[in-house]
């Protein structure tokens, strides 16, 4: 691992990127021993319902977030649906934040159950990061009972591949030495911001692995991806100069789920719904912040992207004055033409102070 070398880099960042191993999943098996060591779809069962997470044994059946509950009781008749209890998970996300903070301020959340530490000067004086995300691990399974993977490296980019690498309950490093190297044999579906249909459109123009994007120019990139090519191109030299941010000025809170599988039913869309609306009603009172304006945003299959949005002349506190203003305002968008490949759903437009911080990112 080369730990003292890569300490020993000076004027390098060091970053951690901490991700939970199926996150509410692996809490509802912690809190029930009967779910332990099987299959677990945190979701409705019902024929509309939808799969928010799954356990990793419900993984080797090929079952996954997004996925209609019937595709997936009929991948494995004997999964075990479990509603989901937000609270809870909110609950155990704030646990694991102040582990975090134990170490440094600069904590940026991507989620409830990921965000990366810029830990190059932290509050215990350690000097190896591969150290910190070790004691954290051990820290977050001490306190919850659940297993993290981490990721350590000297910008983001890499640092959330690192954490991915070995998952679930993985650790690795990608010093500054290495970073080249493991670029060039990289898959390009492991970069960010390559999904499928972008690392389809890479495959067609021949591009496989970080070297083979690595031999394209900026301008041609910049041609096929628009300004997403120009991250690309320096992804591909292990070029990431983003800072980790603690603090964003609250504009919106918003959640949003890509399907796997597009869809048209305005039924299953309302499902969705359902389960976005208790994610931003849930962080809008942890924040107490309260805006008036609603806004759903839908992706269709070709990628274009339609918002609409009803701003009203009180605070939006209810949950379902939040669901039911977001199925009202979903009817207002043609869904018989083209599937919806992406649904989110948002609130903004505060009233709260207007200086107030928010540590979550805004999605619209």
């Amino acid at each position: 691992m080369e730990e003292e070398s890569y300490t020993a880099n000076t004027g390098i960042r060091k970053i951690i990127h901490i991700d939970m191993d199926a996150f509410y999943a692996s809490i509802e098996q912690r809190d029930n021993e009967e779910y332990r060591g099987k299959p677990v779809a945190v979701g409705y069962s019902e024929a509309r319902g939808v799969v928010s997470a799954a356990s990793y044994e419900a993984r080797e059946y090929g079952i996954h977030s997004a996925m209609p509950s019937i595709t997936a009781k009929r991948k494995c008749p004997h999964l075990i649906f479990v509603a989901p209890r937000f609270d809870v998970y909110h609950a155990v996300s704030r646990q694991i934040r102040a582990i975090f903070l134990e170490y440094t301020d600069l904590v940026e959340p991507l989620s409830l159950d990921e965000a990366f530490l810029d830990v190059t000067v932290n509050h215990k004086n350690i000097p190896s990061a591969i150290i910190i995300a070790r004691e954290i691990q051990q820290k977050i399974y001490g306190e919850t009972g659940l297993r993290a993977s981490a990721g350590v490296s000297y910008n983001k980019f890499l640092a959330k591949i690192a954490s991915d690498y070995k998952k679930p309950n993985g650790f690795f490093v990608i010093l500054p030495q290495d970073a080249v190297k493991f670029i060039e044999s990289l898959k390009i579906e492991r970069f960010f911001g390559v999904g499928r249909v972008t690392a389809q459109k890479m495959h067609e123009q021949g591009i496989f692995t970080g070297l083979d994007l690595k031999k394209r120019s900026e301008t041609e990139l910049l041609g096929l991806f628009g300004k997403a090519g120009r991250a690309f191109h320096e992804y591909a030299r292990g070029i990431d100069l983003r800072e980790v941010e603690p603090n964003r000025i609250t504009k919106s809170i918003s959640s949003e789920t890509t399907f796997f599988t597009d869809k048209d039913s305005l039924l299953l869309l309302n499902v969705e719904l359902y389960n976005l609306a208790k994610e931003v009603i849930q962080r809008m009172k942890e924040e107490s912040f309260f805006g008036k304006t609603i806004t759903v945003k839908v992706k269709y299959s070709d990628f274009k992207i339609v918002t609409r949005s009803k701003t009203f002349p009180q605070r939006i506190t209810d949950f379902y004055f939040l669901w039911d203003s977001g199925k009202n305002i979903l009817k207002q968008i043609d869904l018989s033409q083209k599937k919806i490949r992406l649904l989110g759903l948002g609130v903004s437009n505060a009233v709260s102070e207007p200086d107030r911080k928010y540590t979550q990112l805004d999605l619209f």
